[in-house]
């Protein structure tokens, strides 16, 4: 338990501490509304026993007056709290929003292969956001309540030092009581959390594959799966809410004998002559203000308990750790990179071998056709290259360097590659072309487009580089896409290309078009390029075949060519497409 205190306190300091100004501000109103709760009723029982007392029209208009004022600057106060309370917890929750997508984002694809876009997006929104009300208002409520309750104990006190006992003793009953049922409902609505992700998850994964779906005639399976997730996220919302209202449901009760003991109180001591039937509505009126914030802490507990299980799934989150661990940063001069493999071995999972004893140099500024039939480890292969995953055994080198000792960030900076599948991003022209590099200009980004023959698709849109693009729906054809993506890489200039089977989507006529830019594309650059076709390995300088994950065959194009036993003159003579198709 203090470890989770630990961690929650934490999270508080790490997202409010950049906005203590407002903080501070937040608890000021704070302090400010309870003074006002605890004068306007002295003023209400004053105007009473001044009424008995026979006090002139003016005084108890004066009385009234003071009264009505009060209670606009505790409208205004509350007002003012509330706008706060809510800026607080807007700036926290977004903070910590982006936070955890770039965690996410740094993790390796080990970790987003087992959990779904769907949970993520659950995780990093929905949970976040069950977390406004502990930002802006656990602690800081919490403490003004207590403060607020202390302060009327001291009225009570000043009153009657009997009513003070008996309030008191009320009180500290009342939260032993909220104490003791505190932790009920934090696991079942953890549980609750967990049952919400799944049915994201599950509608993301669905929505996604949508065409297949409706194609095999899977509709009705599909929303038959949809009404079991969300009859299991209701259940154990259902659980979670009974017990939940053990303490919450409480308050009626509480308030009902906080009242009737005031009440009690009030006519006998009124019937000793020991207080006045002003003072009697005064402790009347405190006692209901005594239920406020005994509701209110109740209802804090409450929150914490329903935002325990976001809390416990965040901090899951953010203590989950790349197994790809950033290097310590030897530079690599610029320039075409030299790949040097070594004796490189690799399985996802154990037992089952993808990649074994690989090894092969690549000079500067030289292109590998890299060939083999689907399944073979060809993508794996590059995977490894840019450090997706790390090699059970072997290295990988790039220009004598070993890729744990580069940074992450140089390492993306260095490669670039291109797929057969092309994200385009829900932004602008100009954002899916240099990923949001402010250090790329326009005019570069209007060349690298007139290059690959896209200056007329680029003066069809309405709106320049600053026209929206949407993923699925953004009027590009297959093609368009696949030609962005090598624009991409002209902006971005790397020093070794990756090209996994980025010519697969490319009609024929787009595929000649495409040829051109890809010479100039690979002009200076180490190349890797997974091929399909007889005219992308007609480029190549080296040629490396893999088979069931081995290095079947390695060497010169010209030289593997000219060898009627060699494998790749025989795929040369057979057909390329036809044999690795």
């Amino acid at each position: 338990m203090s470890q989770s205190l630990k961690r929650y306190r934490s999270l508080l300091v790490t997202y409010l501490r950049p906005q203590w100004l407002r903080v501070l501000l937040l608890l000021l109103l704070l302090f400010g509304n309870i003074g006002l709760s605890l004068i306007s009723p002295q003023i209400l029982s004053q105007f009473i026993d001044a009424i008995g007392a026979a006090v002139s029209v003016g005084g108890l208009i004066w009385l009234a007056l003071l009264y009505l004022g009060f209670a606009v600057l505790r409208q205004l106060a509350t007002i003012a709290e509330t706008y706060e309370a809510e800026n607080v917890s807007l700036t926290a929750t977004n903070a910590l929003r982006a936070d955890l997508t770039l965690h996410c984002l740094r993790l390796d694809p080990a970790f987003h292969a087992s959990h779904s876009p769907g949970e993520l997006i659950e995780r990093i929104n929905n949970d976040v956001g069950s977390l406004g009300n502990f930002f802006s208002r656990f602690v800081i409520s919490l403490l003004g309540n207590l403060l607020l309750l202390v302060g009327i104990l001291v009225m009570f006190f000043r009153i009657e030092w009997r009513v003070g006992l008996a309030m008191a003793v009320f009180a500290l009953l009342s939260m032993v009581f909220i104490a003791r049922s505190g932790g009920l409902a934090a696991p079942l609505w953890e549980a609750e959390r967990q049952a919400s992700a799944e049915l994201s998850s599950f509608i993301e994964e669905r929505i996604s594959g949508t065409e297949d779906i409706r194609a095999s005639g899977a509709t009705l399976y599909m929303v038959r799966g949809l009404a079991e997730r969300a009859r299991a996220q209701l259940s154990s919302m259902l659980v979670a809410l009974r017990v939940n209202f053990v303490s919450w449901g409480s308050i009626g009760v509480l308030t009902t004998i906080g009242t009737s003991l005031s009440l009690v109180l009030g006519v006998y001591l009124f019937s000793q002559h020991a207080i006045t039937i002003g003072t009697v509505y005064l402790i009347y009126s405190y006692t209901t203000l005594l239920n406020t914030p005994i509701e209110q802490i109740v209802n804090q507990f409450r929150d914490i308990q329903q935002s325990a299980g976001s809390m416990t799934r965040i901090f899951g989150l953010l203590d989950t750790r790349s197994s790809i661990e950033d290097g310590y940063g030897e530079p690599i001069p610029p320039g075409p990179l030299a790949v040097d493999i070594h004796d490189l071995s690799f399985q996802y999972v154990d037992t089952v071998p993808v990649l074994q004893h690989i090894e092969f140099t690549l000079e500067p500024g030289k292109v590998l056709g890299l060939l083999g039939r689907t399944g073979s480890g060809k993508t794996t292969l590059t995977r490894l290259l840019l450090r997706m995953y790390d090699p059970q055994q072997g290295q990988i080198r790039l220009n004598g360097v070993d890729l744990r000792a580069m940074h992450l960030d140089e390492l993306y900076e260095r490669i670039g590659i291109v797929t057969q599948d092309v994200q385009i991003l829900h932004t602008t022209v100009r954002n899916n072309l240099t990923l949001f590099n402010p250090t790329i200009t326009d005019a570069r980004v209007i060349e690298a487009l007139e290059i690959l023959g896209l200056d007329s698709w680029y003066h069809s849109l309405p709106q320049g580089l600053d026209t929206q693009l949407v993923p699925g729906g953004s009027g590009l054809s297959a093609g368009e896409s696949q030609l962005l993506a090598f624009a991409r890489m002209f902006l971005k200039e790397p020093s070794l290309i990756i090209l996994d089977e980025a010519s697969s989507r490319l009609d024929p006529a787009t595929e000649r078009r495409l040829e051109l830019a890809i010479t100039r594309l690979l002009e200076g650059r180490t190349a890797i390029i997974i091929a399909h076709h007889l005219a992308t390995v007609q480029r190549a300088d080296m040629i490396l075949i893999l088979e069931e994950g081995c290095c079947r065959e390695y060497g010169s194009r010209e030289a593997l060519s000219r060898d009627p036993a060699s494998r790749f003159s025989q795929l040369m003579r057979t057909g390329l497409e036809e044999v690795l198709l």
